[in-house]
């Protein structure tokens, strides 16, 4: 069969996941360029795809227009119009495949997730790295027939910065460091008290910008922010296409296993991440960083990790597992990584 000129992407959320895909769709834009990927996500992921060529985005409302049965029903009749050859699931969950239904008579291809090797994982029967969520993605691509070099990778540029995002890089001459110390699920952040003696130390050297979510966490920030002479927080006070432009220009990001290290490294950033009852081997590492800049908790001690893949399950005594890598060491890797 001819390969397809347009692909339908289908892919709503994390964000974490969402940006994985950036990497991905960019090397394949630049290694097939004269084929057209419209990508269906929700709108707030818009800007995670900008600048990408000949990729275009179809956002879905997925709380109104959108929602239910009869709400995909609707999506697939508007995108239908748009003409697409293909699709490519790279969510593969119950609402992918029910919108699956309404394009019978198309190539639909869907990521294997690998479910069984994940369970494997976390129950401990085979503990091993598992293939990467980015690999996943490629396959999808190379089933419908297209090469995809994954080790000869395409970053998202650095954006130009208004003249106020500019004054938040410029209050020092020193590298910047983004530290998004948050995560879905308190299992797999550092504790905050132990944040606040990185962010103690490496304030001393260095430019500190704090992302986060919600209103707890930019409270939070806020406060820890407000100790320190080389640390702001944007948390809640930047627009996200603001706050992706903001990372685009960062030296180094320290995050959890969570999205902002994968909003970091579509731009080719150095990411530091910190993991505690996941694990880097189920396959969500930031794309395209050395093994060692992952620090992770003390399997020794801790040593039934992987606890589950999205850090949602764990036993009694895990919850500050995170804890158990030292100050020290996380200073010393930002420190090393930066002069490198």
């Amino acid at each position: 069969m001819p390969k397809p000129k347009h692909i339908l992407v289908i892919r709503f959320s994390a964000m974490g996941d969402v940006a994985m895909m950036v990497p991905v769709l960019r090397t394949f834009a630049n290694q097939n360029p004269d084929v057209k990927i419209t990508v269906v996500t929700r709108p707030f992921f818009k800007p995670i795809f900008n600048g990408i060529p000949n990729v275009q985005v179809y956002t879905a409302d997925l709380k109104g227009t959108h929602k239910g049965i009869i709400g995909l029903y609707k999506l697939s009749r508007a995108l239908r119009k748009i003409g697409f050859d293909a699709i490519a699931d790279l969510h593969n969950v119950l609402r992918t495949k029910i919108l699956k239904v309404f394009f019978i008579g198309k190539k639909v291809i869907q990521i294997d997730k690998g479910r069984k090797e994940k369970k494997d994982l976390v129950t401990g029967k085979s503990v091993h790295q598992l293939k990467t969520t980015h690999q996943r993605y490629a396959d999808v691509f190379r089933i419908l027939g297209f090469e995809l070099d994954l080790s000869r990778p395409l970053f998202s540029e650095r954006f130009e910065l208004s003249e106020e995002l500019k004054i938040l890089l410029a209050k020092s001459n020193t590298p910047v460091i983004g530290i998004a110390p948050f995560a879905a699920h308190s299992s797999k952040m550092y504790p905050l008290h132990l944040m606040e003696k990185v962010i103690s130390e490496l304030n001393k050297s260095y430019r500190i910008l704090l992302f986060g979510g919600g209103k707890e966490e930019t409270s939070l920030l806020n406060n820890m922010a407000s100790k320190y002479e080389n640390v702001d927080s944007v948390a809640g006070v930047l627009s996200f296409d603001d706050e992706l432009k903001l990372i685009s220009n960062l030296d180094v990001m320290l995050s959890m296993d969570s999205g902002n290290s994968h909003l970091a490294a579509m731009f080719g950033i150095k990411v530091i991440t910190i993991w505690g009852v996941t694990h880097p081997y189920a396959g969500f590492a930031p794309f395209n960083q050395p093994q060692d800049y992952a620090l992770l908790a003390n399997r020794d001690e801790f040593t039934l990790i992987p606890t589950s893949i999205y850090g949602n399950s764990y036993p009694e005594g895990y919850e500050n597992a995170a804890g158990s890598i030292s100050v020290e060491e996380i200073v010393t890797k930002v420190t090393t990584v930066l002069k490198n």
